[in-house]
């Protein structure tokens, strides 16, 4: 029986040790409320899928939009100010 190897290195040959930075878990932080709002459009979105939008879909599905898109804006308005440049 021929035994089968990889040709290339492996990709993560060396595996970071103790978890994120602490700059890391800053990072995560700052974005969660951009992540916890995409999550919540994508909640609308995957309700939606299987069953046409009521005026009170349509209604949850801007306020989602706009969440996404206000969380957005305040991240790049903390970046503008912590760097102290524009974004």
């Amino acid at each position: 029986m021929r035994t089968i190897a990889a040709l290339q290195a492996v990709v993560t040959a060396n595996p970071p040790v103790g978890g994120p930075t602490a700059a890391e878990l800053d990072a995560i932080e700052a974005e969660m409320p951009v992540i916890s709002a995409e999550v919540e459009l994508l909640d609308v979105q995957i309700s939606l899928l299987d069953r046409p939008a009521t005026e009170f879909d349509e209604r949850r599905l801007r306020r989602a939009r706009r969440r996404v898109l206000d969380a957005h804006r305040d991240l790049l308005n903390l970046d503008a100010t912590q760097t102290g440049g524009a974004a």
